[in-house]
């Protein structure tokens, strides 16, 4: 585990996501609390991780997404060697999916 999980004062920042309600205060949380480009970054990254558990390649996530090759690489390595954060919240996000269609 990451020393950054160890911190307490690390502590009030996740609380403050998981008291979060819906997608829309979550939202304008990020928004006041990241500055555009922080957001564009997770966003990006958020879609790299999707694609990757689609299976799609490099190039095809390059193609659609402009996200660098360093950082598929780094998303990659963290879906299958990370803190499994990734493998926590994409079949919720399937699933979310799925139940609105």
């Amino acid at each position: 585990m990451s020393k950054v999980y160890e911190k307490e004062s690390s502590d009030l920042l996740y609380k403050a996501i998981v008291a979060l309600k819906d997608e829309d205060e979550c939202r304008r949380f990020l928004d006041d609390l990241c500055t555009v480009s922080e957001l564009k970054a997770m966003e990006q990254r958020m879609e790299v991780a999707m694609l990757l558990d689609e299976g799609l390649i490099y190039s095809d996530i390059l193609a659609r997404t402009g996200a660098s090759s360093a950082t598929i690489s780094r998303v990659n390595r963290c879906l299958h060697y990370g803190a499994e954060g990734y493998q926590a919240i994409i079949p919720r996000l399937k699933e979310a999916e799925g139940n609105k269609g």
